[in-house]
C-alpha cells in the first residue's frame, strides 16, 4: 500500500508498491546496472529507503524476483 503524507509528498512505501519502490530505486541509483543485482542486494536497497515502513522478514524470493523484473522491464522502456 502506498500512503500519501499531509503535503503528498512523503509516500510511504510497502511491499506491494512495487512500482513506487523501482521509482524511488531509480532516482537514488540512476546509473546502476540492473543486471549485476542479486536478490539480497536488492532487499537492502528496498529496506534502506527513506519512506519504505514495511517489514523487510516478509521479503522473499519470488517478490523481489517480480520487483527486480519490473524495474529491469521499466528502465527498457
Amino acid at each position: 500500500m502506498v500512503n500519501s503524507g499531509e503535503t503528498g509528498h512523503n509516500l510511504t512505501l510497502d511491499w506491494d508498491a512495487s512500482y513506487e519502490i523501482i521509482r524511488a530505486l531509480d532516482d537514488l541509483y540512476p546509473n546502476i546496472d540492473i543486471d549485476t543485482i542479486g536478490l539480497q542486494q536488492l532487499k537492502e536497497m528496498i529496506v534502506a529507503l527513506p519512506n519504505f515502513v514495511d517489514d523487510p522478514a516478509l521479503a522473499h524470493d519470488g517478490l523481489l524476483r517480480e520487483i527486480l523484473r519490473e524495474w529491469y522491464e521499466e528502465s527498457k522502456s
